[in-house]
């Protein structure tokens, strides 16, 4: 899609100043937003150099500081939004936070923080952002441990399962004001996060031998499922968790 059809689209990225998040935040650049909205926790640094490479892009670019957890920040990121745009059509659901320990050792506030980041966050943000949407693509981005086990993924398996039901329902829900709702169900991705897994060179090799495709994940590969499910080419999917593995699943 050419830069001259975008026609004043407006999109925003939860955790879209790093990895994944970033690579989404350009891709909505290059192919359909003139705006693009970067939620980001803390990092400066990071948020201003995302700032740079999406307005490099082709779009203007607007760095929204909150922390998700909190209704409160939501809340309020929301209102300066409306105080800058009209509307939104394209919400991309990014952000997360994992404590990289086994499920029996997560304490009951790295509990609360995990869910509230993972999952709360995209139902109180889409109900926000719906009420600035007359259509548009809400996607967000899940993963394998929603369905699997792996080892020292914490909490994040199971928020990630509660992501993906609440992405079912919301889909049939707003279905009718032809806003799509869909997840991306992503294996390892090549990001800073992936540092933080104990013995991460081990867990890297081995998830390279056991994938077909031989390779973990890039963020562009995220992005791409992305802009698909952004596109008209996939209008007619629906409450979907798209997997983009490498094959690693179906073994």
């Amino acid at each position: 899609m050419s830069k001259n059809l975008k026609k004043g689209k407006i999109a925003i990225v939860t955790g879209g100043s790093r990895g994944i998040g970033r690579a989404i935040s350009v891709m909505l650049a290059e192919h359909f937003a003139d705006t693009v909205f970067v939620n980001y926790l803390e990092n400066s640094d990071a948020a201003e150099e995302t700032k740079l490479i999406v307005e490099q892009a082709g779009a203007i670019c607007e760095l929204m500081q909150a922390n998700i957890s909190r209704p409160n920040d939501i809340t309020d990121m929301f209102q300066e939004i409306a105080n800058k745009v009209e509307k939104i059509d394209y919400f991309i659901h990014c952000a997360a936070i994992n404590a990289f320990k086994p499920l029996k050792d997560i304490k009951p506030n790295q509990w609360d923080l995990i869910v509230n980041t993972n999952a709360r966050s995209f139902l109180l943000c889409t109900q926000s952002v719906t009420t600035m949407m007359d259509s548009g693509v809400i996607v967000a981005i899940t993963s394998l441990g929603s369905r699997r086990f792996i080892k020292n993924y914490g909490a994040m398996g199971p928020t990630k399962a509660a992501l993906e039901a609440t992405i079912r329902t919301l889909a049939v829900e707003l279905a009718p004001q032809s806003i799509r709702v869909n997840g991306v169900c992503a294996s390892f991705v090549e990001t800073d996060s992936l540092k933080w897994f104990p013995e991460y060179k081990k867990m890297l090799n081995e998830v390279k031998r056991l994938t077909p495709a031989g390779r973990i994940g890039k963020p562009k590969d995220i992005a791409n499922l992305v802009k698909f499910l952004c596109s008209e080419e996939s209008n007619w999917i629906c409450g979907q968790q798209v997997v983009i593995d490498g094959g690693l699943s179906v073994l």
